[in-house]
């Protein structure tokens, strides 16, 4: 049976690949490259009344930004690695982060709805692609000892976009405008491509990415326990966790500043889960996989069963963030130790999964909410997660074997 090696760490390993040195810089710069991303990815959502009026659309058809960008991250990601496997991983980053500068700038000076979905879909290669190739190239940044250190420093930049880029893309946008909030995100992305181009070394390709790879890889047991993972915790996650404003508002009666308040908890929470995820990674990645979405079932049913308590709520809303927190950091080590010669072909098809698995939960969260019910959501995300917490721990390698 293949396992995902946890084995212990001798400096004498790093010194043979030539990564005695972590490169901390480089690490931070891709940091700012998941920032920019994360950030370019959420403005519509806190600008779009301005942009179609704008844009003379409806609200619904200017949503379709969001869209159009999902659906291509999900095709660059796997295909990524392919497409450029004969050129330096360096200039590959390079361009995927010029393409994000390029979608923003693009949405910026839009005159039309094509225009702006075809800035969102340049956006969409750029945020498939980098995603699916973060991982492999960190692990060619710093020693494997410190691989999810550097992913949780990585992941920082998706919580505090999280946190920050819808409300300040609204007040940009209320004082000057929506294309001012995508000019900054473009200068954010300038400021990530400078500091990359000093920062990254060369990391020539080794050619090996094809077809036949990714089909081999998804053909990995591991692989495959990975993937289903995902699309159980990350649809049910999505379906629960996009009605909470809504549950909130209902069951427990907060007024507008307290969800605000709560959420915000959340985001805050996620931003310590996400470092608490690689600590418990660098001792069991077997129980840090399965731990983080047991948790978002215990936080979930608890909503179900005890939501109508502002306390109660606002607690578990707060540790469910928590918990999904350390959901990409465990996630992503989990892949790459996996199938450490395939690393690019796993991070895309962790990518493709994703994107896969929220829409699924979006589906199924609006069909539910629909003709069940809004708690009927947080059931399913509490059920969901507890098989994902289940299956790792019936059908991951046990620590004795794999030191998992």
């Amino acid at each position: 049976m293949q396992t995902v090696s946890e084995e212990t760490y001798s400096p004498s390993e790093d010194l043979l690949r030539g990564e005695a040195a972590p490169a901390w810089i480089a690490v931070s710069s891709l940091t700012l490259g998941v920032f920019g991303l994360v950030t370019a990815e959420f403005l519509p959502a806190s600008l779009l009344t301005s942009m179609a009026r704008d844009l003379g659309v409806s609200e619904g058809a200017a949503g379709q930004a969001v869209t159009a960008t999902a659906i291509v991250g999900a095709i660059a990601a796997p295909s990524m690695a392919i497409v450029t496997r004969r050129f330096d991983r360096r200039v590959v980053m390079w361009g995927l982060t010029f393409l994000l500068i390029s979608s923003n700038l693009m949405a910026a000076l839009a005159w039309s709805l094509p225009m702006l979905l075809s800035a969102r879909v340049v956006l969409g290669i750029a945020l498939g692609g980098f995603w699916s190739m973060s991982a492999a190239v960190t692990m060619r940044l710093v020693p494997s000892r410190l691989f999810p250190r550097a992913m949780s420093l990585i992941l920082t930049g998706v919580s505090v976009a999280t946190v920050c880029a819808a409300p300040i893309g609204a007040y940009v946008g209320e004082l000057w405008g929506w294309r001012t909030a995508f000019m900054i995100a473009a200068a954010v992305g300038v400021l990530t491509l400078v500091v990359q181009a000093v920062s990254l070394p060369k990391m020539p390709s080794d050619g090996a990415a094809s077809l036949r790879t990714l089909f081999a890889v998804a053909r990995n047991p591991l692989i495959r326990i990975g993937l289903l993972l995902i699309l159980l915790a990350v649809s049910g996650h999505f379906a629960g966790f996009t009605y909470v404003r809504v549950f909130l508002e209902n069951v427990p009666d907060l007024d507008i500043e307290m969800i605000s308040l709560v959420l915000l908890a959340y985001g805050t929470a996620g931003f310590l889960g996400n470092f608490a995820g690689a600590f418990l990674v660098e001792r069991s990645l077997r129980a840090a996989v399965a731990l983080a979405p047991l948790l978002i079932s215990v936080t979930t049913l608890f909503l179900v069963l005890f939501g109508a308590s502002p306390i109660v709520a606002a607690a578990a809303v707060a540790a469910w963030g928590f918990a999904f927190g350390a959901v990409p950091v465990s996630v992503q080590t989990w892949m790459v130790r996996a199938a450490p010669a395939q690393a690019e072909s796993a991070g895309g098809l962790m990518v493709a999964m994703f994107q896969i698995a929220i829409a699924v939960g979006a589906v199924s969260g609006g069909l539910l909410v629909d003709h069940s019910g809004v708690t009927s959501v947080f059931i399913y995300c509490s059920a969901t997660t507890l098989v994902a917490a289940a299956m790792v721990f019936a059908l991951a390698p046990r620590p004795a074997k794999a030191a998992l």
